[in-house]
């Protein structure tokens, strides 16, 4: 048996960089292991460990990049997430600073770092309450041709993307814009809130297993995925209410597209079933959303 090629998480990666050397080579279609060091850049190890970001100044460091063989730009990278594992069964998370909640609530937070073992499909936040096993990963995305973006931002390259929908069984599509796609992965998160309201998740090491494979001639216009039971097209920016009519739109012309819906009439329908799901409120990444159910496309109302 051929052994399954890994990418290791060391040396840690903050950028989506096309100059950085790609740790791996993948064949469309191929399946690998990538590890990955958590958001707090393994600071949060032990009971009693705090956040310090004067001496490790970057949060979210991701794997890679990934070399997909044959990639050009013009095509798109699809990543099926088979499993994402927790390096050493634990996640850990922290209070941070409340940023726009500090109007209402203040600035006298305590730090709040704290370890939480993750055993029988349950985290335990403390001793009496245990949150749903529900890994996702925060970070994926491809390198742009033109400018380097850090793991802080989200773009049309895809990266902080903190989707709940990005979990196992689902399937992430990215554009290509450089030769490989250069493809970057990372910061886990055990369990995540709608919205990441400290901007910190239950944060852990992990190894992901993915399948990466290559859609020639068919670039995306920016982060998609397929959960298997629905459709997310995914916008990112400030004010959120653009980026929710961003992704929404992107929706509504996928289904145009691909599916052979009308425009206006996938209009319509997205108003009475679509639904969203919120990224890190701070940056305004969201992902419109429709089950699948109702793509099947049928007469018009209006017939």
């Amino acid at each position: 048996m051929v052994a399954m090629k890994r990418v290791d998480a060391l040396p840690l990666q903050y950028e989506f960089s096309r100059a950085a050397e790609p740790r791996l080579h993948v064949a469309p279609g191929e399946t690998i292991e990538v590890e990955a060091e958590d958001a707090l850049s393994g600071q949060i190890r032990n009971p009693g460990d705090q956040r310090d970001k004067s001496r490790a100044p970057y949060s979210n460091p991701v794997a890679g990049p990934i070399y997909v063989d044959g990639a050009q730009r013009g095509d798109s990278i699809a990543v099926r997430i088979e499993t994402i594992e927790s390096r050493d069964g634990q996640c850990a998370t922290y209070t941070g600073h409340p940023r726009r909640l500090a109007e209402w609530l203040g600035l006298d937070v305590p730090p709040g770092g704290h370890v939480c073992p993750i055993r029988d499909g349950l985290i335990h936040w403390s001793d009496e309450l245990t949150i749903p096993w529900a890994p996702m990963l925060g970070c994926i995305g491809v390198a742009p041709d033109w400018g380097v973006p850090t793991t802080g931002p989200a773009g049309a390259h895809g990266g902080n993307l903190d989707l709940v929908e990005v979990r196992p069984g689902c399937t992430v599509y990215l554009p290509v814009f450089v030769p490989g796609g250069l493809l970057y992965l990372g910061d886990a998160h055990a369990a995540m809130g709608h919205g990441e309201l400290s901007a910190t998740g239950l944060e852990m090491a992990s190894v992901s297993t993915v399948t990466v494979d290559l859609i020639k001639g068919a670039a995306a216009p920016g982060p998609r995925i397929d959960t298997g039971e629905e459709l997310v097209a995914v916008a990112t920016g400030s004010p959120m209410e653009h980026s929710i009519a961003e992704a929404y739109a992107q929706l509504i012309l996928w289904m145009e597209t691909e599916y052979g819906w009308d425009r206006w009439l996938a209009y319509d329908l997205l108003t009475h079933v679509g639904q969203l799901s919120v990224g890190y409120y701070g940056i305004g990444t969201v992902g419109a959303k429709i089950a699948k159910r109702y793509l099947p496309l049928r007469s018009s109302p209006h017939e």
